[in-house]
This record gives C-alpha cells, sequence and structure tokens, in this order.
C-alpha cells in the first residue's frame, strides 16, 4: 500500500471518514453551544439563514434544500410567519403556492445569530491555529461544501 491509498478497515469504511464526522460533529455541537440559550431553534434559523442569503422561495423548495420533509417545513414557516420573521406572497406563476420572503426583523435575528458563532469560530481558530492551519481548514470548508452538494 502506498501512503496515498486510503486506509480502509476491514468494514470497507476509510477512517479518515470516521474522523472527519467526529470532527465536524464536535465542532457543530460546540457552535451551538455557542447561541444564545433562549434564541430561536436551529432549523428555524437555518430557514432564515437560507432565505437571507438565497433571496425568496417556496416552502417545498425550502423543505428539499433543508432537505427535510414538507410537513416538517410548514411547521417552521407556521411559526416564522406567525413570528413576524417571515412573510408570505401569492406566487405569480401559481397562485396556490406562495413565495416565502425574509422580513427585516428576521433578517437581523438570522445576521446576529450568525453573527455570534462566526465570531466565536474566529477567536478560536487566531487562538488555536496556525496561519496555514487556517488556510487548510477554508480549503477543507470548501471541499466539505462540495461533499453536502453530492
Amino acid at each position: 500500500m502506498t501512503s496515498d491509498e486510503p486506509r480502509v478497515d476491514p468494514t470497507g469504511i476509510d477512517p479518515a471518514a470516521v474522523d472527519l464526522r467526529l470532527g465536524v460533529m464536535r465542532l457543530a455541537r460546540r457552535l451551538r453551544a455557542e447561541r444564545e440559550p433562549d434564541g430561536l431553534a436551529l432549523g428555524r434559523v437555518s430557514v432564515l439563514d437560507r432565505l437571507e442569503r438565497d433571496g425568496p422561495a417556496t416552502a417545498s423548495a425550502l423543505a428539499a434544500a433543508e432537505r427535510i420533509t414538507p410537513q416538517s417545513m410548514a411547521r417552521i414557516v407556521r411559526y416564522l410567519a406567525g413570528a413576524g420573521l417571515i412573510e408570505r406572497d401569492q406566487d405569480p406563476s401559481d397562485h396556490r403556492a406562495a413565495i416565502l420572503r425574509i422580513t427585516e426583523e428576521g433578517r437581523e435575528l438570522a445576521l446576529c445569530d450568525r453573527r455570534q458563532r462566526d465570531a466565536w469560530l474566529s477567536r478560536a481558530m487566531a487562538a488555536h491555529l496556525t496561519e496555514v492551519e487556517r488556510d487548510v481548514l477554508l480549503l477543507a470548508a470548501r471541499l466539505m461544501d462540495r461533499l453536502a452538494a453530492a
């Protein structure tokens, strides 16, 4: 076996995949811990983030993008609309559907939540990683995005 061949255990699983999964899970837990304890649930914030970043969308498009069921998305949309964080407009191409868009209040909440987690991550990276390690993480983040889209 050459040094560039992946290590594979008897089950056929590359140990690097296990290490990556564990590292991602630990980092995700740590980032969740940096959120306000009485803040909006993560699934709801994720929908606000997507609307803020990608613009208006239908509930079915959001459900597909978030990889959740339409029923779960309907509950999230009901909550966010009731809280005044998103608004519904009639879809001009399909009068049975609604286009969802984030309100200014929703945008500010999403940005505040994101800034809080980004600030912690930025401080942790500056305190514990070298410049080269930060560059490696940037590359890894891009690769993880590709894997998530696969």
